[in-house]
């Protein structure tokens, strides 16, 4: 099974994708030791967390892929979501660093006020998401290969996908997440003592 790298109406408690996270992990693990899997740039060696109050997009797809950490080159299985615009209102992210100095953490807000973050291209690589979702026009077990983002999965593999989504109460733990535009309206970036989103 080769994977990608990073680069009608329902309602409900979103989930990642309907594949047992262990046979996910395996199949994954199998493909990068053949040398099958590309992935994405390189991730740092610890995971964020985002959070928002509310989000809406459009072209939506998701499918299975794995990051690789940049120093110690360690493969992680992580589920791809692409959104082709998105819109986030009260926008939270953090990150949180253990040093000599005990735990230091990076938090930064945006979209408040009635003044939503907004994104273009989104694609995030993540390993867990929680959240109210509604899906509209949404297709399960689509080939990944068949989505219809501009970003793909690979031939043969389960993705799923939708022309519209909505999370109210967006909770999300991520190793990588990437745009081609991302505004950040009523930006607030402040260092901290380990504060996270959630």
């Amino acid at each position: 099974m080769k994977l990608t790298k990073l680069t009608g109406t329902h309602a409900g408690r979103i989930v990642l994708a309907a594949v047992p996270v262990a046979l996910l992990s395996t199949v994954l693990m199998a493909g990068v030791a053949n040398g099958a899997v590309p992935v994405s740039f390189a991730v740092s060696g610890g995971q964020f967390k985002i959070s928002a109050s509310q989000l809406d997009g459009t072209g939506f797809s998701q499918y299975g892929g794995v990051a690789q950490e940049g120093k110690t080159g360690t493969y992680h299985p992580v589920a791809i979501a692409n959104i082709a615009t998105a819109s986030l209102a009260d926008l939270c992210q953090s990150v949180v660093a253990v040093t000599p100095l005990g735990k230091v953490g990076l938090l930064i807000g945006a979209g408040g006020g009635g003044k939503p973050a907004t994104a273009t291209d989104l694609q995030i690589g993540m390993t867990d998401l929680k959240g109210d979702a509604t899906f509209g026009n949404i297709r399960i077990g689509v080939d990944a290969a068949a989505v219809k983002t501009a970003a793909k999965g690979t031939t043969g593999d389960f993705a799923q996908d939708a022309d519209t989504i909505k999370v109210a109460g967006l909770q999300q733990t991520a190793w990588s997440t990437q745009a081609s535009v991302f505004t950040l309206n009523g930006m607030h970036l402040q260092l901290t003592n380990g504060t996270e989103c959630f």
